[in-house]
């Protein structure tokens, strides 16, 4: 065999070795709303970390803005034959057809090989997705909706103490207007999320846990239109003053950043929000503040976050894939990775975090009382009844002619037929 021919027999066979390596690679589309700076670092861990597994897997990357936009996405194309390999959801009713209605990749055997009862913690967080014996979703993380965010320099400023209570706040919040700052950031885009989030712990602190908790369970009109609930609206209705006529459409980390740069003193937002203060270099120990359950003197905190579901497929090589995935997402280093970037807590409760800054050293200590966990609302309610409150806080918050009574009649009616 002349040099030409052996030069073209090894450059066939080596064209034949990356065509069948290729082929056995697997693509696997994962779609998700982790979009701002913070949250985009911490899910290139996930890729990072399976596209570097040494099957040649890749994780195709379906980033779309807004969580009811992505889930509605996902349905669509469930219902239309064109799941995804997997996607992001959080945990509580949202899903619960793709199981009863068999869409769902039945993950048992990866959890019960890699432990999972026995690592997740807390167990509360196990029965999103561990359902009738078998477990048909990841949890990735451990998110908190209580907390805000504030700025040292902006308090300094002003001449004030940081604050340690949402009430506290408000009575120092004229100062810090005078002062030339926002008092209060926050946005009103996607159809008044951020506004309900505030409006759902504001909620909690009024009503007290088992009282809020009931309020839910048992549609109880009585609570949701008490003196309480007025109490709430009212307060809500104060806060608007504190803001700044910008706020109808903006985004969440948009909001975060006017805390970042010192423009606005505080913003009540999920812990996600420390995502955004690390991803700008800055540490919870000098340039920002943070205010665990809206009162420092009553923590709370609430222990749903993000889960992971995969989709039924008809090819077993991305099943496989699917499967490598899913043992990867609770791996300990990768949770410590994801976890440390996106500012939530890991779920493995045996996973070193000794370096963790004050905001989740507060939050570290907080979840192992379980008299300070706060179920989220999206366990009690569907995905419609939450867009019900959603626009009447977000209609409150915009129109000052709906008074605190007749918001808080309208509560009680959503609440009391509630699916």
């Amino acid at each position: 065999m002349g040099y030409r021919s052996v030069t073209a027999a090894l450059a066939a066979s080596a064209f034949a070795l990356a065509f069948t390596g290729a082929a056995q690679a697997t693509d696997l589309e994962v779609i998700h709303w982790w979009t701002s700076k913070g949250e985009s670092a911490a899910v290139s861990q996930f890729a990072k970390a399976f596209d570097n597994d040494g099957h040649g897997d890749h994780w195709v990357d379906s980033a779309i803005a807004l969580g009811e936009t992505a889930r509605s996405t996902v349905m669509q194309r469930v219902l239309g034959g064109d799941p995804p390999g997997a996607a992001q959801f959080n945990p509580g009713r949202q899903y619960e057809e793709l199981i009863s209605g068999g869409k769902l990749l039945d993950l048992t055997d990866i959890a019960k090989e890699n432990k999972w009862e026995e690592v997740i913690r807390p167990k509360a967080i196990q029965s999103a997705c561990l359902v009738d014996g078998h477990w048909w979703c990841v949890p990735v993380n451990l998110h908190s909706n209580y907390w805000a965010w504030y700025s040292k320099p902006a308090f300094e400023k002003a001449g004030l103490p940081e604050p340690r209570s949402l009430a506290e706040f408000i009575k120092d919040a004229p100062k810090l207007k005078e002062s030339g700052v926002i008092p209060f950031a926050i946005g009103g885009d996607g159809n008044g999320w951020q506004i309900q989030l505030l409006f759902q712990d504001m909620v909690t602190e009024a009503l007290g846990v088992k009282q809020r908790d009931k309020m839910f369970t048992e549609k109880s009109a009585d609570i949701a239109g008490g003196p309480e609930m007025k109490g709430v609206f009212e307060q809500l209705r104060t806060l608007k003053q504190y803001t700044d006529n910008g706020y109808a459409n903006r985004n969440w980390n948009d909001t975060t950043n006017m805390v970042i740069t010192n423009k606005a003193a505080l913003q009540v937002m999920g812990d996600w929000a420390r995502g955004e203060f690390a991803a700008a270099g800055m540490t919870g120990v000098k340039d920002f503040g943070c205010m665990i359950g809206l009162n420092e003197d009553k923590p709370v905190v609430s222990t749903d976050g993000d889960i992971i579901v995969f989709f039924k497929q008809d090819n077993p090589d991305v099943e496989a894939a699917q499967k490598r995935l899913a043992a990867l997402l609770l791996s300990p280093k990768v949770q410590v990775a994801f976890n440390n970037a996106k500012g939530s807590m890991p779920v493995r409760g045996d996973v070193d975090l000794g370096t963790a800054d004050p905001c989740m050293q507060k939050a570290l200590k907080a979840v192992e009382d379980p008299a300070k966990i706060v179920t989220a609302t999206n366990r009690f309610i569907t995905e419609n009844t939450n867009q019900q409150i959603n626009e009447l806080v977000s209609q409150f918050f915009a129109d000052d002619s709906m008074s605190p009574d007749d918001a808080t009649a309208k509560f009680a009616d959503v609440i009391a037929n509630s699916d």
